[in-house]
């Protein structure tokens, strides 16, 4: 059930340490919002001068209250806060908020302080927001603790940064959405962002979390808490191009970003991944829905992509259609039935094939509207509708907001009425989602789009990226989720070559025959055990291929001896790898590796391997282990992937033993954290299976 947030989010008694009546001050403003609802509950201002503050009597300490107090906001110079919060848990307090900064911002010192303090909070059973945030509030409580005010609605904002809070806040104003929660993560040091996830997924007046976020903590924690919501949850975090500043030292390594591991996180977890603060708000718009009762199209979602685009203007509906599939939507012909369908709702020169077009109609009959997108909506070959164009024109003529025809009163009434009609359908047919791009937004007649919930947009592009957000991901529904993590495993004992390859054999890898040897009676001895033709590995390099330690396709003992003559001079490598040769006809070669990130542990890549895998970098990635049904989606999600099924007179490969082959090696590197990389490079995939060639392994 994860922590109990009530006395966060609904205390009995608030207190504020450090309220003030100088306006610099964060305690005048925290102060300032918390008299806001005075009879909600008890609101104590202390200040250790004592006096009044903002025309109330201020306690000189949180003891001189008198009685218990639920949550204390603790906003006081650095020195003054180990007893400010000593004081709060010795007066019963259940909830703090920490607005006093200087902790593991401020460098080692200061997280040891930190640290100690978080310690004596659980250990008195209360919780702990920040140190070094800004706030919280819950309009569903009444509860003001934040500088700063947050009008009413379904979304929770957990924000590690004040000022893009405001920034959302101002942004999502126009599209009447508003917020049930905000809380300022501040440093994490108890309460954290997954705890707050959880706590939000439970709380019913919360529809979607928006979060901002630098530091994740346990991002894999992160991840599962919101595969596990159970509504949209919405993230924008930044650094996601940075690399990993420790030196790769295989090819999964120098691949491997944290923009890589972030969205393969939030694919996984069917988290929203947004760029900026206005993306967030456009894909908050279609998730979330206006403030207040939600309208037969708010937060309205569905698993298909396949979009109908439905324009006035052949302009707008070639360019909503290149938005709608650069977002990712698909834009297919419509069939026949559905096609004949819309013929009987238009006139003989409307386009009904995709995008739909009115050609003209609708100034001749406004409902046209309203007949062509029930039309839509209930075709079966539509997952979502995207209208774009005038709509909304005729109607801003009447109002005075601009365009339309002179005189356009009588189309005006019919465009309103046809909104009506719109929502009327939208609330009596299956759900699915609508979003609409107009000239005129602000219109009347597109009003009463939005006050129902249908997001309305003057951007083509932003009503296109809404739509995405509000539609299903490409590739099996059934791949999703966040894998749980396996027991650790005895850790590896022998990192070598050999010693990996032992590893993943014993999970089931399999591999060609082999034997590691060191002298040419060795080499005989194992040419010996298996027919040729054969492959020599110089063991022990960083990169064997690069320095030429690989040679392939020795067709007996004779050209397996004087190759090994000829490279051990050269490389004079301390053991070498004997191996049979596999058979590369029709084969495809894959890499797969798992690499351990900081925050979401470990991460797996699949993609086209062999020599020229950094060159081509086509890969794909998920949070590991990785489950065989969401390899294989994996597969056939790179550039490549048309090569799995056979091109030019190729047979296709089993692409189903390569993504069994996945799970097991992403598997084996989930369960032993000690190993930094483990790749398998190549992963040979042929018509009657897959063997790995070569494998390594890169400890912490």
């Amino acid at each position: 059930m994860g922590r109990d947030l009530t006395a966060l989010f609904d205390p009995r008694s608030v207190a504020v340490v450090g309220a003030s009546d100088d306006p610099a001050k964060y305690g005048h403003a925290v102060a300032a919002q918390a008299l806001r609802a005075p009879d909600r509950r008890p609101v104590h201002l202390v200040n250790r001068r004592g006096g009044t503050v903002l025309g109330r009597t201020a306690a000189p300490s949180l003891t001189a209250v008198g009685e218990p107090v639920d949550l204390v906001v603790i906003s006081v110079p650095g020195a003054g806060f180990e007893a400010a919060v000593d004081e709060a848990l010795a007066c019963g307090a259940k909830a703090l908020v920490a607005i006093t900064a200087g902790f593991a911002e401020a460098g080692p010192a200061g997280l040891a302080r930190q640290r100690a303090v978080a310690a004596r909070v659980r250990a008195a059973g209360a919780v702990l927001v920040g140190p070094n945030c800004l706030g919280i509030a819950d309009n569903t409580t009444e509860l003001y603790l934040a500088s700063d005010r947050f009008a009413p609605g379904g979304i929770a904002l957990l924000s590690q940064s004040g000022n893009l809070a405001l920034e959302l806040q101002l942004r999502a104003e126009p599209h009447g959405l508003g917020f049930s929660r905000f809380v300022s993560l501040g440093n994490q040091a108890d309460v954290t962002l997954v705890d707050l996830v959880e706590d939000c997924a439970r709380h019913e007046a919360t529809s979607a979390i928006a979060v901002y976020a630098e530091d994740f903590g346990d991002g894999r924690a992160f991840a599962a808490a919101a595969a596990a919501a159970g509504k949209p949850v919405v993230l924008l975090t930044a650094g996601r191009g940075t690399a990993s500043a420790r030196s790769a030292q295989s090819h999964t390594g120098a691949l491997t970003t944290s923009a890589d591991v972030v969205a393969a996180a939030c694919r996984d977890a069917g988290v929203e991944l947004v760029r900026t603060p206005r993306e967030m708000t456009l894909v908050l718009a279609g998730l979330a829905g206006p403030a207040g009762p939600a309208g037969p199209g708010a937060g309205v979602r569905t698993r298909g992509r396949r979009t109908a685009v439905f324009t006035d203007g052949g302009g707008h509906g070639a360019i909503a259609a290149d938005a709608a599939e650069d977002a990712g939507l698909q834009v297919p012909e419509l069939g026949g039935p559905t096609q004949d369908r819309l013929r009987t709702v238009l006139w003989e020169q409307s386009s009904v094939a995709n995008p739909v077009d009115l050609a003209g109609m609708g100034e001749q009959r406004p409902l046209s509207y309203a007949d062509t997108v029930g039309a839509l909506l209930d075709a079966d070959e539509v997952d979502a509708v995207l209208m774009t164009g005038y709509f909304g024109g005729y109607a801003a003529s009447e109002g005075g907001l601009g365009g339309g025809p002179a005189g356009g009163s009588v189309l005006a009434e019919g465009e309103t009425r046809a909104a009506k009609e719109i929502v009327a359908h939208l609330a009596s047919a299956a759900a699915k989602p609508l979003v609409v791009q107009s000239m005129y937004p602000g219109s009347p007649s597109c009003r009463v789009l939005a006050e129902a919930g249908v997001p309305v947009f003057a951007a083509t592009e932003d009503a296109a990226r809404a739509l995405a957000a509000m539609t299903g991901r490409p590739g099996p529904v059934d791949t999703a989720g966040v894998t749980p993590l396996p027991r650790p495993a005895p850790p590896l004992s022998d990192p070598g070559y050999h010693g990996v390859r032992a590893l993943l054999d014993a999970a089931g890898v399999p591999f060609p025959a082999a034997r590691e040897i060191t002298d040419e009676a060795g080499l005989l001895a194992a040419a010996a055990e298996f027919d040729g033709p054969y492959v020599l590995k110089a063991l022990h390099l960083l990169h064997k291929s690069d320095a030429g330690g690989v040679a392939l396709r020795l067709a007996d003992r004779d050209a397996l001896l004087a190759a090994y003559r000829e490279m051990h001079a050269r490389l004079g490598a301390p053991a070498y790898s004997v191996e049979a040769m596999a058979d590369l006809t029709d084969g495809i070669e894959l890499i797969v590796g798992v690499n351990q990130d900081p925050r979401f542990g470990p991460v797996a890549l699949v993609g086209l391997g062999g020599v020229l895998t950094e060159s081509l970098r086509d890969v794909a990635f998920a949070l590991a282990p990785v489950p065989a049904r969401r390899a294989e989606a994996l597969l056939r999600s790179l550039r490549s992937a048309a090569l799995l099924d056979g091109v030019r007179g190729r047979p296709a490969v089993d692409v189903a033993a390569a993504a069994a082959v996945v799970e097991r090696i992403t598997t084996v590197a989930a369960a032993h954290p000690e190993i930094a990389e483990l790749e398998v490079n190549p992963l040979l995939v042929r018509p009657d299976g897959a063997l790995a060639l070569d494998a390594r392994a890169v400890l912490r």
